[in-house]
Parts: C-alpha cells; structure tokens; sequence
C-alpha cells in the first residue's frame, strides 16, 4: 500500500447482503432493503486532525478509503465520487447531464474529518418549504407553483485554519467640537444675518497593538457549489466534527476539492486583513479617524481538510430555474428566488409617501 492511501472499503448488510448507506436520521449505518442498521464502524483514530500550514499536506492520507465512482462534469467542472451502490447520470451540482465516469484520483489529499448529515431529504424539503413561506417581496404564488427538481446530498469539501493574528495599527483620530458661524441669506427679498452650529474636527496621531485567534475559519472548496450561495451558508458547527471514516460517505456522493491549500489560505488571509482593519478602525477611538494603517504579523497557523453536508437542489417557477442550498447539519436553507414586481413597487410608493409627509412637516414648522 503507497504511503498515506487508505484500503477502499465495502459496507454490506449482515442479513441480506445488500448495500448500507449512511442515515442521516439515526446517524447509524441502514440497509435499505432489509431495514438492518448498525453502528459506524470506527478506526481507533479518535480524534480531529489539524496540520501545520507551512508543513503542507506532507503526509497527509490519500484517497476516501471507499469504493467509488467518479463522475467530471462537463459543464461546472465538478469531480463528484459516488460511493457503494449509487450511481448519477447527471450532476450532483448544477444538474447536467453531460457527465463521464472516470478514474478516482488516488493522489487527492483525503479529508480526515466531517460532519455527518444530520438533516435527511424529506426534512431538507419541509426546510426549503418554510424558507419560501418567509420570504419578502417575491411572488404570491411562489410557495405552490415552485416545483422543486431532484434534491442531491453531497459532502463538500471546505478548508478550515486556524491563526493568531498581531496588529499593529497607526492612524488620525478626529474629535468632533462645533463653534457658532455667521452666514447671510435672503428672507422676502431682504438680506438677513444669521448663525449657525457648525461641526469641525480636531485631528491628534494615535497607533495601539492588538491579539487576535481565528478559530475554523471556512473556506469553500468547491468548484460545483456557486460561490454567491456557499458564502451565505453560516450555521455549521465545527466543533461536531468528527474523525473521517468512510463508512460516512456510504450512499452518499462528495465532491473533490478544486481549490487548493494555498489559494484557500489567499482568501482566509483577506478576510482575515479586512476583519483585522475593521477591528483596529474600532480600537482608535474618537467619533472618526482617517489614513488607518495596520500590519498583521500571524503565528500558528493550522489547516484541516473537511467535509460539509449539503443539499444541493433547485426549482422552477415560471420557466425559469433558481438554485437553493439546506444545510445539512442544521436545515439553514439559503438560495435563489424571484422579484414581485408588484410588490416591490407598492413598497416604494409606500415610502414616497412617507418621506414626503416627514418633509412636508417638517417644512410647516420651519
């Protein structure tokens, strides 16, 4: 056996011989035939692993440590393993067809831990069911004539690091004073003097230094799961995770990771920069400041490879297709809907009208 590959495994029903698939209700291995169920089968690798960045994948294992099949899409560019018996001639993502079996790529770094599906098809439909009961300014009809198309379970891969950050800030801190001012203006054609408060800014240097730790900072690494909807999925708890065995993935699908350690880590650390400016922005202090400059210094710097249960489906409303997303941890639905036009419109006439009563108020009183 190569170095860090793991044997594929089988998992098949002591009664009847069939296939078992991992059930999201009971968390318990099920056969579909025979209703036989029984535990995961563990490894003896009890915990969590995280690894060092600078270290690389190293020797990281490779492979899921299943039997699988391997399907490309053509279209959004997915690698999509289907373990045990399932099989798909269409994509898991974007629902193409123009799928082609190929070879597993045995060199992939395999994911060492995830979280279970926890929600199951039939409560991933009454979840997107509620979402579009909840939904603002879409459609009257939207919730009985949005006809849901095949929903698809598929563990996801996500990179998750960890970083303490040092910061080292400068900038101008402003405090706000206000002095009375002299104007003139014009009232029933004559030439009036007046006063008015004024704000102005006193300007003084600051700098400061502050600590910070990203614990399971997530990055998406998909190439299937549209960037616009993975960012909005937010309730995954990470610490449920558990120890990868493979037996998780049976009867289920999980896509390939397309983004790498490093340009994963590129977008972790911008959001990390952003953050760490809008932190040090509060920590100057005063009503404003201006020419905020930050430096980051990072230590400890630590990555895992895992995977994320997702649904993956999409509903058509009136010829037109939109994308939705379920949680498969927690039932949060994220995703796509239609614009009432007429709704939308009644709300801003609703807001002209109230704006301009404000103003005409407020104009009777001046």
């Amino acid at each position: 056996m190569a170095n860090g590959e793991v044997q594929a495994q089988r998992f098949r029903c002591e009664n009847c011989g069939a296939e078992l698939a991992f059930d999201a209700t009971s968390g318990k291995l099920k056969c579909g035939h025979c209703g036989f169920v029984r535990e995961v089968p563990q490894d003896g690798h009890h915990q969590v692993v995280e690894r060092d960045l600078f270290a690389g994948f190293g020797s990281a294992p490779k492979g899921l440590g299943a039997a699988v099949r391997v399907h490309r899409c053509q279209e959004c560019g997915a690698n999509v393993s289907f373990q045990g018996g399932v099989t798909s001639t269409k994509c898991a993502f974007c629902g193409s067809s123009k799928v082609l079996d190929q070879a597993e790529n045995a060199n992939a770094i395999r994911p060492e831990s995830l979280l279970p599906f926890a929600v199951d098809k039939k409560t991933a439909n009454a979840a997107f069911a509620r979402w579009l009961g909840k939904l603002w300014f879409r459609p009257g009809d939207l919730k009985h004539l949005a006809k849901v198309q095949e929903v698809n379970g598929v563990y996801v891969p996500f990179w998750t690091y960890d970083a303490r950050v040092d910061s080292q800030w400068r900038a101008e801190r402003g405090r706000h004073y206000y002095e009375e001012e002299e104007f003139t203006t014009q009232e029933n054609g004559q030439t009036v003097a007046k006063t008015r408060r004024v704000q102005r800014t006193e300007w003084s240097n600051a700098w400061g230094q502050r600590k910070d730790v990203y614990d399971d900072l997530l990055v998406c690494a998909s190439k299937g799961l549209p960037d616009n909807l993975a960012e909005h999925l937010k309730t995954f708890d990470t610490k449920q995770l558990k120890p990868y065995v493979p037996a998780y993935l049976a009867g289920w699908s999980a896509e390939e990771y397309a983004v790498g350690l490093q340009d994963g880590w590129a977008k972790a650390q911008a959001r990390i920069e952003s953050e760490q400016q809008s932190r040090c922005g509060r920590d100057v202090g005063g009503d404003t400041h201006r020419s905020l400059q930050v430096h980051n210094d990072y230590s400890a710097l630590t990555y895992k490879h895992v995977l994320l249960p997702v649904w993956i489906a999409a509903y058509r409303y009136q010829e037109k297709v939109y994308r939705f997303l379920v949680n498969g941890q927690t039932g949060e639905v994220v995703g796509k809907a239609p614009w009432s036009v007429f709704k939308l419109l009644l709300f801003f006439l609703f807001l002209a009208v109230v704006i301009g009563t404000l103003i005409y108020f407020a104009s009777q009183k001046s």
